[in-house]
């Protein structure tokens, strides 16, 4: 199942969340340094996912049976993985800080792993550029945040 994301949220950031998990988002131990550094924050059944532009957001997320073999790596400025746990069977994409939800899919409740390949983020001036992208999402217990491509700001 693919869905094409195209929508606005403010602060470099939005949400991958289970429909009825802990929305703690503004906990001190959410967006940590590492977090940033990560473009990935890790919460009880919420991800944050953090984007280049301050607002506009176009991508793709894509629910897989099983994790994707194909891994490019030259295509993407980052790519980070981690783990959330979706306990209602609803996985929800939502902006910040409105919590908008921008995309629901009913998904088998368990332990999913979520991939963000992030493409196009040097053409990023103040809030805006042509930043894209693509996040692949399947089962697996794996919770763990690893960053597969590191990108630094210039």
């Amino acid at each position: 199942m693919n869905y094409k994301l195209d929508f606005y949220t403010q602060y470099h950031q939005f949400y991958l969340r289970d429909k009825e998990g802990g929305f703690n988002t503004g906990d001190v131990d959410f967006w940590t340094e590492e977090a940033f550094q990560s473009r990935l924050a890790i919460g009880n059944g919420v991800l944050g996912i953090g984007i280049e532009c301050y607002g506009p957001f176009v991508g793709e997320l894509s629910i897989l049976k099983e994790k994707s073999a194909e891994l490019d790596l030259s295509l993407y400025d980052h790519v980070v993985e981690g783990g959330i746990q979706i306990r209602s069977g609803i996985i929800q994409v939502v902006d910040c800080p409105n919590s908008n939800i921008e995309l629901e899919v009913k998904i088998n409740p368990g332990f999913y792993r979520v991939r963000v390949y992030s493409m196009n983020l040097a053409s990023v001036e103040g809030d805006s550029g042509n930043d894209s992208y693509k996040i692949e999402i399947w089962p697996e217990t794996n919770m763990e945040c690893v960053v597969i491509k590191n990108y630094e700001r210039p």
